[in-house]
């Protein structure tokens, strides 16, 4: 178990690495691939390309689904992991809009959706992954690795930042520094493939294959023979995705481009927050064990709910201590409710579409609604005129999550009993 976890978690990791990259350097690459005489337009369009990879998030579960499902988990997932490092590397060498003109946001566009495509199988692999190797009175605990390992790749991502930042030095790093993070993600993504490669394939699958019991056509099973499944699963992840790529995308930008901290500020705080947002999901993934995965991510979201609008009104402060109380009151609010998220996934769906429909809900509900948050609450902040809006954007996905959690348990008593 303890090698099963530390290479999910390293290679999950690695991947999530990569992903967030784009959105720490947002600024940076508006100005470099889409100039403009507004720098909030050129932002705007290089979060408009993040969200562009979005569009093959669910084409990537689809994908990546099938060959979990038909030819096993771990082939997958080692695919997912050279599919992701190696655009991400090509971006630290792309040539800017003032080399090659057009060609570069459009070669950015391209990169972009083959991280999405990346990303759409790689996660959900991992989730699967690690809790069919599981004990099945701690899916929850060994589950929340996945989500774990996702904000050490996210925290990674800010700490290798920080370091090239201060290294070669503000302008540097404006002008060239800024590759360097991205080149470096093709050598881990080398260490990540090596460590996936050296690992033994799930058990559970193991067992479904000897029985002859994988689907032939995995994708349209869960859409004929799991569609209540895949609706529960969809808004179960409605807040992961809306509130996760505010925490992780809006709120870094946001400190920067309208609260005015400085980048080594805005870092510091993410970076911060996400180390509480980390420490709270193996202790709300082991209550969701012992007291019932329904109950607790009631509460959980119920939490969620109940500390955004409050968490805003200190990220809007000014201060950078109210601020940083107010992204650390958020984060470990998500991480309770992110923690047991991978376990009750893979307890919805059984182990023959299991890979498949936990792909197919996660990526679309990213898709949609979890892509689109940055872009999305920066339109909303400039139209309503308000910085709090976002908050009642967030809530309103939180309260869909708490309306399905009712009729959670009911949905995975099949995918239990097996």
């Amino acid at each position: 178990m303890r090698k099963v976890l530390i290479s999910g978690m390293i290679g999950n990791a690695l991947e999530w690495y990569d992903f967030i990259l784009f959105l720490q350097f947002a600024p940076f690459i508006g100005q470099l691939f889409f100039p403009s005489a507004d720098p909030n337009a050129a932002f705007l369009a290089a979060l408009g390309v993040f969200a562009v990879g979005f569009v093959m998030r669910p084409i990537g579960g689809v994908m990546f689904g099938y060959i979990g499902d038909r030819y096993g988990r771990k082939v997958s997932i080692i695919i997912s992991i050279l599919l992701m490092s190696i655009p991400t590397a090509a971006i630290g060498f792309l040539p800017t809009y003032q080399a090659i003109g057009i060609a570069a946001p459009i070669l950015l566009t391209i990169i972009r959706l083959l991280q999405g495509l990346a990303l759409g199988g790689g996660f959900s692999g991992c989730m699967t992954f690690i809790v069919e190797h599981s004990p099945h009175n701690k899916r929850g605990l060994m589950g929340s690795a996945s989500m774990f390992s996702l904000g050490g790749g996210v925290l990674l991502g800010i700490l290798v930042t920080y370091v090239c930042f201060h290294s070669v030095g503000k302008e540097s790093f404006e002008s060239w520094g800024w590759r360097i993070p991205f080149i470096i993600s093709l050598a881990i993504g080398m260490v990540a493939f090596y460590i996936k490669g050296h690992v033994d394939e799930s058990p559970v699958y193991l067992e479904a294959k000897k029985h002859g019991k994988l689907s032939r056509a995995p994708v349209s099973e869960v859409l004929s023979n799991q569609p209540k499944q895949l609706l529960v699963a969809i808004a179960l992840y409605l807040t992961v995705t809306v509130p996760f790529y505010t925490f992780t995308g809006f709120f870094s930008n946001f400190l920067q481009k309208v609260m005015k901290f400085s980048f080594h500020d805005a870092i510091m705080i993410n970076g911060i927050a996400i180390c509480f947002f980390m420490i709270a999901m193996p202790f709300a993934s082991s209550l969701s064990d012992n007291y019932g995965r329904r109950k607790m991510l009631w509460l959980y979201a119920l939490s969620v709910a109940i500390v955004t609008y409050p968490a805003f009104i200190l990220i809007n402060s000014g201060n950078f201590y109210q601020t940083l109380f107010g992204e650390c009151l958020f984060g470990v609010a998500l991480g309770c409710y992110m923690g047991p998220i991978p376990a009750a996934l893979v307890e919805l769906f059984p182990t023959s579409v299991r890979y498949t429909g936990l792909s197919l809900s996660y990526n679309i509900s990213a898709a949609a609604f979890g892509g689109t948050a940055p872009f999305v609450l920066q339109k909303i902040i400039t139209y309503s005129g308000s910085t709090m809006t976002p908050a009642i954007y967030i809530i309103a996905f939180v309260i869909i999550t708490l309306a399905t959690t009712m009729n959670f348990n009911n949905n995975c008593k099949k995918a239990l009993a097996e």
